[in-house]
């Protein structure tokens, strides 16, 4: 808990809805969310996590590295953390959280609205049920699509079959963007219960001070010895096959030009090979190891341009919400979830991957004139304005209020 007795108490008396938040974990994009929340009149939040409560650095798969993120994501609103005893925990598996005392702990509290995030858990899959049968109206939170959805064959059928009764136990979906809506439907969620809660950063942490973060990245690119008047290609995230920064390290290599720097920021499976070719072409490439949350304002500023070339497992891509906020436009392939939503030709570029060319006629499309890019990036920042966090809380209070009138 990390509101004092007496202050949650006073909160909840004048509060006409108790929400209650079901998560695995902090994360560093809902946090901002709850302490919004937790400073309004009319609602009193609580979040229940089942796997940790961010008080210590832990493992991630993806980086493959511990990590503990820099900013505070449990501080400013109130939350309980429910023993999960399973034998191997995280969110990589499904019984990866076990929490018996969940359902019973969440309704001590007193909910009058639930939130669940995710359903590919035990004890997740068992809340939402449970509330179900308990009446308490719910509003489920995911950001699946299928715009890389498996082969038609009996997994995938079975898939479906499973999602469709266990889609019929929320009251209400959060949909997060136009991919997410064609797989709520594709599921037959009927279009009534889905309402629209863009997915969101805070957009201020990135985007100001500007003037103090372009120096700052002013500075870091002369240490990285690169030139003022070249282009930079900037990818940040983790070193996996999904996210394809291998092949777009080759396509980098194809464009043969001078005036052109990757920079690859991150850490995981993929290490040894990107740090092999990085070596074999040192003019093209620098290398950064992970940056955590301060230094990334910094970070996305390195590049004249943001790359996300993705090729399956990318449910949104919030990366490329956070250099927008930086000012920095982005090339994201077509199967990253927010490309319909967030990037159009004013701010950006979304390339197919159905031909083996595409990235790399985007690219060479792309840093053909410097110039153009920089011109793109007022309306980089525009564009992110309209997916700050304020805008998820206003989706969110406008869902609770639509179940109050049904």
């Amino acid at each position: 808990m990390l509101l004092h007795r007496s202050s949650e108490q006073s909160v909840v008396a004048r509060s006409k809805h108790r929400l209650a938040f079901i998560v695995s974990h902090p994360i560093q994009y809902y946090a901002p969310l709850y302490q919004r929340l937790s400073r309004r009149d009319d609602i009193a939040v609580k979040v229940f996590f089942t796997w940790h409560n961010g008080a210590k650095s832990v493992h991630d798969p993806g980086f493959g590295i511990p990590v503990a993120w820099d900013i505070p994501l449990n501080q400013g609103y109130a939350f309980e953390l429910i023993e999960n005893i399973s034998a191997n925990p995280g969110t990589h598996r499904f019984w990866g959280l076990r929490n018996p005392s969940l359902v019973e702990r969440v309704l001590a509290w007193g909910p009058t609205v639930m939130h669940v995030t995710g359903w590919a858990w035990a004890s997740h899959l068992q809340a939402l049920r449970a509330f179900k049968k308990a009446g308490i109206p719910t509003l489920f939170r995911g950001d699946s699509h299928v715009l890389d959805r498996a082969p038609i064959g009996p997994r995938r059928w079975a898939k479906h079959l499973a999602l469709s009764h266990i889609y019929r136990w929320p009251d209400a979906f959060l949909v997060t963007g136009k991919a997410n809506y064609d797989y709520y439907r594709a599921l037959n969620v009927p279009a009534e219960k889905l309402w629209p809660c863009c997915h969101s950063i805070d957009y201020g942490r990135f985007a100001e001070p500007a003037a103090l973060y372009e120096e700052e990245a002013r500075r870091w690119r002369e240490e990285l010895g690169i030139a003022d008047d070249q282009i930079v290609l900037l990818f940040a995230g983790k070193f996996e096959a999904r996210k394809n920064p291998l092949g777009f390290m080759k396509a980098v290599l194809r464009l043969g030009r001078d005036n052109i720097v990757a920079v690859m920021i991150g850490a995981g499976e993929l290490q040894g090979e990107i740090d092999t070719l990085a070596k074999d072409y040192p003019s093209l490439f620098r290398v950064l190891s992970f940056q955590n949350q301060r230094r990334m304002p910094v970070a996305y500023r390195l590049g004249d341009l943001f790359v996300l070339p993705s090729t399956y497992g990318e449910t949104w891509g919030l990366a490329v919400n956070e250099a927008l906020a930086c000012g920095r436009p982005v090339l994201v392939s077509d199967k990253v979830g927010c490309a319909a939503d967030v990037v159009d030709s004013a701010c950006g570029y979304v390339f197919g991957t159905d031909g083996g060319d595409e990235l790399f006629a985007a690219l060479r499309h792309l840093t053909g004139n410097k110039a153009t890019l920089e011109g793109m990036r007022l309306a980089a920042t525009s564009k992110a304005r309209r997916f700050d966090i304020s805008a998820t809380e206003s989706g969110l209070m406008d869902a609770i209020g639509r179940i109050d009138s049904q």
